[in-house]
Protein backbone atom coordinates (compact mmCIF):
# COMPACT_ATOMS: atom_id res chain seq x y z
CA UNK A 1 0.00 0.00 0.00
CA UNK A 2 2.69 2.49 1.01
CA UNK A 3 4.89 1.56 -1.94
CA UNK A 4 1.97 1.92 -4.33
CA UNK A 5 1.18 5.39 -2.94
CA UNK A 6 4.82 6.43 -3.22
CA UNK A 7 5.02 5.21 -6.84
CA UNK A 8 1.81 7.07 -7.67
CA UNK A 9 3.21 10.22 -6.05
CA UNK A 10 6.43 9.84 -8.05
CA UNK A 11 4.58 9.37 -11.33
CA UNK A 12 2.40 12.45 -10.85
CA UNK A 13 5.22 14.59 -9.45
CA UNK A 14 7.72 13.70 -12.18
CA UNK A 15 5.09 14.23 -14.84
CA UNK A 16 4.27 17.67 -13.41
CA UNK A 17 7.99 18.54 -13.42
CA UNK A 18 8.19 17.30 -17.01
CA UNK A 19 5.26 19.55 -17.97
CA UNK A 20 7.02 22.54 -16.39
CA UNK A 21 10.26 21.72 -18.24
CA UNK A 22 8.37 21.39 -21.53
CA UNK A 23 6.67 24.70 -20.77
CA UNK A 24 10.06 26.38 -20.20
CA UNK A 25 11.10 25.27 -23.68
CA UNK A 26 7.81 26.14 -25.43
CA UNK A 27 7.41 29.52 -23.71
CA UNK A 28 10.80 30.57 -25.08
CA UNK A 29 9.62 29.57 -28.57
CA UNK A 30 6.30 31.41 -28.26
CA UNK A 31 7.73 34.75 -27.15
CA UNK A 32 9.34 36.84 -29.90
CA UNK A 33 12.33 37.72 -27.73
CA UNK A 34 15.06 35.46 -26.36
CA UNK A 35 13.97 34.97 -22.75
CA UNK A 36 17.06 33.06 -21.71
CA UNK A 37 19.47 35.57 -23.25
CA UNK A 38 17.62 38.47 -21.64
CA UNK A 39 17.59 36.78 -18.24
CA UNK A 40 20.95 35.01 -18.05
CA UNK A 41 23.15 37.16 -20.27
CA UNK A 42 21.61 40.64 -20.21
CA UNK A 43 20.44 40.49 -16.56
CA UNK A 44 17.01 41.76 -17.64
CA UNK A 45 14.84 41.88 -14.51
CA UNK A 46 11.70 42.61 -16.50
CA UNK A 47 12.08 39.41 -18.55
CA UNK A 48 12.82 37.39 -15.41
CA UNK A 49 9.74 38.69 -13.59
CA UNK A 50 7.49 38.06 -16.61
CA UNK A 51 8.90 34.57 -17.14
CA UNK A 52 8.63 33.76 -13.44
CA UNK A 53 5.00 34.85 -13.46
CA UNK A 54 4.36 32.62 -16.46
CA UNK A 55 5.84 29.64 -14.63
CA UNK A 56 3.70 30.35 -11.56
CA UNK A 57 0.71 30.90 -13.87
CA UNK A 58 1.23 27.36 -15.14
CA UNK A 59 1.91 25.76 -11.75
CA UNK A 60 -1.33 27.02 -10.20
CA UNK A 61 -3.59 25.12 -12.63
CA UNK A 62 -1.16 22.18 -12.56
CA UNK A 63 -1.78 22.00 -8.83
CA UNK A 64 -5.51 22.12 -9.46
CA UNK A 65 -5.20 19.34 -12.03
CA UNK A 66 -3.17 17.25 -9.58
CA UNK A 67 -5.75 17.49 -6.81
CA UNK A 68 -8.85 17.28 -9.03
CA UNK A 69 -7.91 14.59 -11.53
CA UNK A 70 -9.51 11.20 -11.19
CA UNK A 71 -6.74 9.38 -13.05
CA UNK A 72 -3.30 9.83 -14.54
CA UNK A 73 -4.70 10.32 -18.05
CA UNK A 74 -7.16 12.89 -16.70
CA UNK A 75 -4.22 14.76 -15.16
CA UNK A 76 -2.30 14.65 -18.45
CA UNK A 77 -5.22 16.16 -20.34
CA UNK A 78 -5.72 18.99 -17.84
CA UNK A 79 -1.97 19.64 -17.61
CA UNK A 80 -1.87 19.97 -21.40
CA UNK A 81 -4.81 22.37 -21.35
CA UNK A 82 -3.17 24.45 -18.60
CA UNK A 83 0.03 24.70 -20.59
CA UNK A 84 -1.78 25.52 -23.83
CA UNK A 85 -3.75 28.35 -22.22
CA UNK A 86 -0.60 29.94 -20.77
CA UNK A 87 1.22 29.63 -24.11
CA UNK A 88 -1.68 31.18 -26.03
CA UNK A 89 -1.79 34.03 -23.52
CA UNK A 90 1.96 34.64 -23.89
CA UNK A 91 1.72 34.54 -27.68
CA UNK A 92 -1.13 37.04 -27.80
CA UNK A 93 0.32 39.44 -25.21
CA UNK A 94 3.78 39.58 -26.74
CA UNK A 95 2.42 40.39 -30.20
CA UNK A 96 0.86 43.74 -29.25
CA UNK A 97 2.33 46.67 -31.15
CA UNK A 98 2.71 50.39 -30.63
CA UNK A 99 2.79 51.82 -27.12
CA UNK A 100 1.65 48.42 -25.75
CA UNK A 101 4.50 46.50 -27.37
CA UNK A 102 5.44 44.01 -24.68
CA UNK A 103 8.23 42.69 -26.90
CA UNK A 104 9.90 46.10 -27.18
CA UNK A 105 9.36 47.07 -23.54
CA UNK A 106 10.57 43.74 -22.10
CA UNK A 107 13.59 43.93 -24.37
CA UNK A 108 14.27 47.44 -22.98
CA UNK A 109 14.01 46.10 -19.44
CA UNK A 110 10.92 48.07 -18.41
CA UNK A 111 10.23 46.41 -15.06
CA UNK A 112 6.63 47.57 -14.80
CA UNK A 113 5.80 45.65 -17.98
CA UNK A 114 7.46 42.50 -16.60
CA UNK A 115 5.46 42.86 -13.40
CA UNK A 116 2.24 43.37 -15.37
CA UNK A 117 2.98 40.29 -17.50
CA UNK A 118 3.66 38.27 -14.36
CA UNK A 119 0.44 39.33 -12.65
CA UNK A 120 -1.66 38.75 -15.75
CA UNK A 121 -0.06 35.30 -16.20
CA UNK A 122 -0.80 34.44 -12.58
CA UNK A 123 -4.38 35.72 -12.96
CA UNK A 124 -4.88 33.60 -16.08
CA UNK A 125 -3.49 30.64 -14.12
CA UNK A 126 -5.92 31.23 -11.25
CA UNK A 127 -8.89 31.47 -13.62
CA UNK A 128 -7.64 28.37 -15.40
CA UNK A 129 -7.32 26.48 -12.10
CA UNK A 130 -10.75 27.60 -10.93
CA UNK A 131 -12.27 26.46 -14.19
CA UNK A 132 -10.80 22.99 -13.62
CA UNK A 133 -12.55 22.51 -10.28
CA UNK A 134 -15.41 20.55 -11.76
Amino acid sequence: MLLESFLSFGLFFLTAIGVVILFLFLYALVTPYDDYKLIFKDNNTSAAIGFGGAILGLCIPLYSALVSSVSYSDFLIWAGIAMLIQLIFAFVMTRAKGKFSVEKLIDQGVISVGVLMAFISISIGLLNAGSMSY
